[in-house]
């Protein structure tokens, strides 16, 4: 078994390892590619194998906005990285033993109405040639779907189907999962039937999801805790308020969207530990999930516990309504004379980008008046907010094709947890994008060359980031190759192979600079 899956390992590195991307403009792409740009696109994903041997040399030119840097360690306080930062990394058996009920196969097979389960183990991975005609016959399907022939696109996604494989190596994953997304969106066309496998389904409108809130936050929780993209943006975002708020006596934190506290222990500890001493903590949090807002309770008073143990008075308050610009006032959030403020924004402010970009500049300016002394933004780092549908999935195979192999690299094929955290969080984040429009498309990520210019008209301009050295001591924690770190202009970035995945910023005002 293991020589078969190394050698699957080396085609799929023929395929993903090198994924660059094309020169599509996603703002521009029409519905309609010419038969050249479509080979470019398929050919992208060729020429694998040069990564390890050139690794060193061209890590810095796989993604041109992806810039190579040396750190200074001078520059950064090495001796304040905390060991809390990291998550408890999971071992090998306790990744094969890890309960698999919330997600079963089967729920994946009754919604695809395919026969996955009766794949042989000799075709769980396809080879070089394969995975090529894969990919192709995805853009092929995409592009039918963008000209709106229904026709040509059902009997493509059956084809599809048929190769791709919800427990097969990362390409036939996330083929899958992008499969699942066309279905989606053919199926809200009218009068629309769609072919799943072969067999003609009813309209999707009938189908009901079978990832509950539940299990979203479940695999957000084994994203963070079996990988660094989640724990790099907390560290950032933390570094950050603890770099704002010296000498400061009182802080209080505005957390967007908080679902969770899993960003909050590092940051209690790293200021307890303050050479001026602790200060008075307040921390006030978006959620309109009112069923996890008792769960939510319940995790800040056991925070509140351990804050007192350090010395920190902590106080939370949690709104239930949405940070609407109407909502983000001084009287609503309590704000109170004399605290330093920082605004939270952990994977959140790209759901207030719309085709007009007018909401979220009305949210950058309620912030604005709030004076905060920083605004912590940690944003995934791709353009998945172009105009056009086939720009939009072009970007966005190249972005989750990158991140599946990186789940690959570093879990077993067979995992319960890389199913989970891929089905019931990169699956519907895949699935939103791919399948529709207008306000129902809450997945807008954006570069972080659009959120310099969104966050420069409204006001704010970079703070530069000072937690390099920490991030690389974070990144060696994790016993995985392939995970890269640059730095844009203040920004931190963080990556698989040289492919941005992730963007940890923060912002000032200018009266605060």
């Amino acid at each position: 078994m293991e020589q078969d899956q190394g050698g699957d390992s080396h085609d799929q590195e023929t395929v993903l390892d090198h994924i660059e991307l094309c020169t599509f403009d996603t703002n521009t792409t029409p519905c309609l590619l010419a038969s050249s740009e479509v080979d470019d696109f398929v050919d992208s994903f060729i020429n694998m194998d040069q990564y390890e041997d050139q690794e060193s040399q061209e890590n810095h030119n796989h993604h041109q906005s992806f810039y190579h840097f040396v750190v200074n360690e001078e520059d950064d306080d090495v001796d304040a990285y905390s060991i809390g930062y990291v998550p408890t990394t999971m071992e090998d058996e306790e990744l094969e033993i890890c309960d698999n009920t919330a997600i079963t196969m089967e729920e994946e097979e009754v919604e695809m109405n395919g026969t996955f389960g009766a794949i042989p183990q000799a075709r769980a991975s396809v080879g070089m040639n394969q995975g090529l005609d894969l990919v192709h016959t995805l853009l092929v399907c995409a592009e039918a779907i963008g000209c709106r022939d229904n026709h040509q696109a059902n009997l493509l996604l059956g084809k599809i189907l048929a190769m791709a494989n919800p427990s097969g190596d990362s390409l036939q994953r996330v083929s899958y999962c992008f499969a699942k997304g066309l279905k989606c969106r053919l199926s809200l066309y009218p009068h629309n039937n769609v072919y799943s496998n072969g067999a003609l389904t009813t309209s999707a409108s009938n189908d009901v999801s079978l990832i509950t809130r539940e299990n979203k936050l479940e695999a957000f929780q084994l994203l963070y805790q079996t990988t660094p993209y989640i724990t790099f943006g907390f560290m950032a975002a933390n570094e950050a308020i603890c770099q704002g708020s010296k000498g400061k006596s009182s802080i209080h934190i505005i957390d967007l969207g908080m679902e969770h506290t899993l960003q909050w222990p590092s940051l209690i500890r790293n200021l307890a530990s303050r050479p001026e001493g602790p200060p008075r903590l307040r921390i006030t949090g978006f959620s309109t999930n009112k069923e996890n807002n008792a769960k939510l309770h319940t995790s800040m008073n056991f925070l509140v516990e351990e804050a007192i143990s350090l010395g920190i008075v902590l106080e939370f308050h949690i709104i239930s309504e949405p940070a609407t610009p109407s909502f983000l006032t001084i009287e609503n959030l309590n704000l109170r004379e004399g605290e330093s403020l920082f605004v939270n924004s952990i994977l959140k402010l790209h759901n207030y980008v719309k085709e007009s970009r007018g909401y979220l500049k009305a949210v950058l300016q309620s912030i604005k008046k709030l004076s905060p002394i920083a605004v912590t933004v940690i944003e995934q780092d791709t353009n998945h907010n172009g105009p056009f549908f086939l720009g939009r999935f072009l970007e966005s195979l190249h972005y989750y094709s990158a991140i599946f192999d990186s789940l690959e690299a570093c879990m077993p094929r067979n995992s319960p947890i890389r199913m989970k955290i891929e089905r019931a969080h990169f699956a519907e984040e895949i699935c939103n994008i791919v399948a529709y429009e207008g306000p129902d498309r809450m997945e807008r990520h954006e570069r972080v060359d659009q959120w310099r210019r969104q966050l420069g008209r409204a006001g704010f301009h970079v703070m530069p980031l000072k937690c390099t050295s920490q991030a690389r001591m974070m990144l060696s924690v994790y016993d995985c190759e392939g995970y890269t770190l640059s730095c844009e202009k203040g920004c931190l970035l963080l990556g698989w192979k040289g492919r941005p995945i992730m963007m940890a910023s923060a912002w000032q005002v200018a009266s605060f600079s």
